[in-house]
């Protein structure tokens, strides 16, 4: 039918949405595949072959990574190419905007047990970065000045910037705000909410770069322009629309710095940032900063310095005596994020009630937004179904959000690092810190690269499967003597590692301008 002479286009559009959707409800995506590139075959017009594959990528996710993906996105950039080209700008960012929607869709990036730009971020995003479109985006646009050092004669001035999520951030702020060599402002544009706007429109960023001019970027000039001609450092926290926004903004001589903590690597945020305004990326782990370089090639044309610095922890104030029932209690801290996979936990629970029923599993942290996608459904139901025998007998038991961990921390004994990748996972380190024996997954995003959980940890936290982590778990808790020494062991090489008081002089060093590293310095290794 798909090949009958006479039928219009559109037309055939719509039978092939209909026989391609069919195919997916039968359970025959390979079949809808075959009937996709038939029918594309036989359909002339750019535009109509482009709408016609985004649309079946969309419903393709249902089934996993969508096989048409590849195809539509190379529709979708050539057509924003040709529009680019006769300086249809407007028209343009559209089929971009189109496409970055689903390359880091958070049902392939963030949903599910896997994601194929950890998998491959190289080959996933290939035809990204071979768009002439792309390429203007993430094209240099420099700066009218040299960045200078730290002023003498007058305290340094440093304007710290986020959009929410200060957690990350209070140690740092506080810690420059007590020195008297430093003057701080701090920006968070949700405060007040004026600018939120311009944060929420990320068709209007994409414009303004390609055509280098706008409405839109003059308002961000009027916003940030005197905050930035202000300061000596500008210290951005996420990778995200406030980075894109400041990197708008010629700094002159303000040194700009950014870190980027995870969800930002799965994002198309970073792909807008000019790193040619950027002195200074901070990773919180190597493995993220390797991630991000494969993902993001202008990190390492740019000539940005690249730094991997953990997170900012007070780690001495979870050094708490342990209750005398901790020994036997897991804890897994955050679930709200299908990465962080609990039910690994569970089976590893399971290991160990087959051998001692005193061993309960607490999972910390607000529950899972289940309607976030059909994915995220899907995975916490299963979880609800796998806990339900256990939450009966009370080996399961989901604590909710808790303001005080390290008083919470007083009850566990082990804790776990369930997740399929972590950029840093403080909870984790804050859990060894009080004494709990840490037990870490060798997050499978990362694993098998030369920086991983395997280098960030040593080597004996780090198991590959539920039952060694049980191995371990039952060989440090035989008794209440091995318990305590190994918690202890843990606690002090946490304490010793990360705690702020370690940490703080290497932030101290990049705002300063005295840190060292290799400009654009890639990864240490290839998966």
């Amino acid at each position: 039918m798909l090949s009958t002479p006479g039928i219009p286009e559109r037309a055939r559009v719509r039978l092939a949405d209909q026989v391609h959707a069919s195919l997916l409800r039968a359970g025959r995506p390979d079949q809808a595949v075959r009937a996709s590139r038939s029918a594309l075959r036989r359909i002339g017009n750019r535009r109509l072959r482009a709408d016609l594959l985004m649309r079946q990528v969309g419903a393709e996710l249902e089934a996993g990574t969508p096989p048409t993906l590849p195809a539509a996105v190379s529709a979708e950039l050539a057509f924003a190419d040709s529009l680019l080209a006769k300086g249809n700008v407007r028209a343009a960012a559209n089929s971009v905007q189109t496409v970055h929607r689903q390359l880091f869709h958070r049902r392939l990036q963030f949903d599910r047990m896997s994601s194929p730009l950890a998998d491959d971020a190289a080959g996933f995003l290939a035809q990204w970065h071979a768009s002439a479109t792309v390429k203007a985006l993430s094209a240099p646009r420099g700066r009218s000045g040299v960045a200078g050092p730290a002023p003498s004669g007058r305290p340094l001035r440093l304007l710290i910037a986020t959009y929410g999520n200060h957690g990350f951030l209070n140690l740092i702020r506080r810690h420059f705000e007590q020195l008297p060599d430093v003057e701080v402002r701090f920006l968070d544009p949700g405060e007040d909410g004026i600018h939120v706007p311009l944060l929420n429109n990320s068709r209007a960023m994409i414009e303004h770069i390609l055509s280098g001019r706008s409405t839109f970027g003059d308002r961000v000039e009027e916003w940030l322009g005197p905050q930035v001609e202000w300061a000596d450092v500008v210290f951005v926290d996420w990778c995200a629309a406030l980075a894109v926004l400041f990197t708008m903004v010629d700094p002159g001589s303000t040194r700009v710095v950014v870190r980027l903590h995870s969800f930002e690597a799965f994002a198309h945020w970073p792909h807008l940032v000019d790193f040619s305004r950027v002195d200074d990326v901070i990773f919180v782990s190597d493995h993220l900063r390797d991630l991000s370089v494969a993902a993001i090639p202008a990190l390492t044309s740019a000539g940005s310095r690249l730094h991997a610095i953990s997170n900012a922890m007070d780690l001495s104030s979870y050094r708490r005596a342990k209750h005398p029932d901790a020994r036997f209690t897991l804890a897994v801290v955050g679930i709200k994020a299908v990465a962080k996979d609990p039910g690994w936990a569970v089976q590893v629970l399971r290991h160990l009630r087959a051998y001692d029923d005193r061993y309960r599993l607490a999972l910390y942290g607000h529950d899972l937004n289940a309607d976030a996608s059909p994915d995220a459904r899907r995975f916490w139901d299963e979880l609800l179904a796998e806990i339900a025998d256990l939450e009966a007998a009370g080996a399961v038991v989901r604590m909710g959000q808790t303001d005080d961990m390290p008083e919470a921390f007083r009850e566990v004994g082990v804790i776990v690092s369930s997740s399929v990748r972590e950029s840093f996972h403080c909870a984790l380190v804050e859990g060894a810190a009080s004494g709990a024996v840490p037990v870490v997954r060798d997050w499978p995003f990362f694993a098998g690269w030369a920086a991983s959980a395997r280098s960030l940890f040593p080597a004996d936290w780090v198991v590959d499967s539920p039952a060694e982590a049980a191995e371990r778990i039952r060989s440090l808790t035989a008794t209440e003597e091995v318990w305590r020494e190994a918690g202890e062991a843990a606690a002090t090489h946490a304490v010793a590692t990360w705690d702020w008081e370690i940490v703080k002089h290497q932030f101290d060093e990049v705002v300063y301008g005295m840190a060292v590293a290799a400009p654009g310095g890639g990864p240490s290794s290839a998966k």
